[in-house]
This record gives structure tokens, C-alpha cells and sequence, in this order.
């Protein structure tokens, strides 16, 4: 889906944008130029940046947690 109309920036490509190292709107926005036009895609852009932060975040515990 589309997040920001205004770059055709998509959910899928700021995910691989995380999973290629982003943790900040601000590196978000310089490497997609998501936010940088009209601005109303910020609020979801960030939302789904912390979401993935999240997810990668608790994936890599359950890594690194030791088998009962």
C-alpha cells in the first residue's frame, strides 16, 4: 500500500529500508523522501518505521534466548 503518494513510497519499501539498517524518520526520509512534500504521510510512515523497529527488536530476543 501507499504511504506517501506524494514520493511513491510503499510500506513494503520502508520495511526493506529497516531491514537494511534505517532506525529514524529522519534517515527514512533522506534515503525515500517519505514526509518531505505535503507531510500528511508522517504520522503512518513513523508508525510503521516503530512497528518494524519492534518487530526485528523481539525477533532478535527470541534469537538469542537459550532453549528451556
Amino acid at each position: 500500500m501507499y504511504v506517501c503518494l506524494c514520493k511513491a513510497v510503499t510500506d513494503k519499501a520502508i520495511k526493506q529500508k529497516v531491514a537494511e539498517g534505517v532506525s529514524t524518520m529522519r534517515e527514512l526520509k533522506m534515503c525515500t523522501g517519505v514526509g518531505s512534500q505535503c507531510g500528511k504521510c508522517t504520522c503512518q510512515a513513523q508508525q510503521i518505521l516503530h512497528n518494524e523497529l519492534v518487530r526485528i527488536s523481539d525477533a532478535s530476543l527470541e534469537l538469542a534466548q537459550p532453549a528451556a
